[in-house]
């Protein structure tokens, strides 16, 4: 899997997001199709909550502490207890921005760790190698 392509697909939805709703007037933001569904508002709203709550949080619970148990998260119920229908777009687009960027961010200084791990572990079989060749 090629992980800056991952990251960039991340990056260019949050851009295609945006563009998607920035234009919209209140009313069809906070509208609903049906009343158990979502209005975009509450979509938009969803997303900061996963950024903050969930992506990042469990992400980092795989890498570096398996043992670790995954917090409870209750996307379905924060619709309300967050009251996301009663949100201002403008912040909530804010909000996301804000957020995916500091798991964008996250995720590159992530690629930078590893990288840098591979390339100790490489260095350092080549000195084994060297030192066992030369003996």
């Amino acid at each position: 899997m090629d992980y800056q392509i991952q990251i960039l697909n991340l990056q260019n939805n949050t851009l295609r997001i945006r563009a998607l709703v920035e234009n919209l007037h209140p009313e069809q933001v906070r509208w609903k199709p049906k009343p158990d569904q979502w209005s975009i508002l509450e979509v938009i709203n969803h997303l900061v909550d996963e950024e903050r709550y969930d992506f990042k949080v469990r992400l980092d619970i795989i890498l570096h502490h398996p043992e670790q148990e995954w917090p409870k998260i209750d996307p379905q119920g924060w619709v309300t207890s967050h009251q996301y229908n009663q949100a201002e777009l403008d912040e909530s687009i804010e909000n996301f921005l804000l957020e995916r960027q500091s798991s964008l961010e996250w995720l590159r200084s992530l690629l930078t760790l590893i990288w840098m791990q591979l390339l100790t572990i490489h260095w350092e079989a080549c000195v084994q190698a060297i030192c066992l060749l030369h003996g």
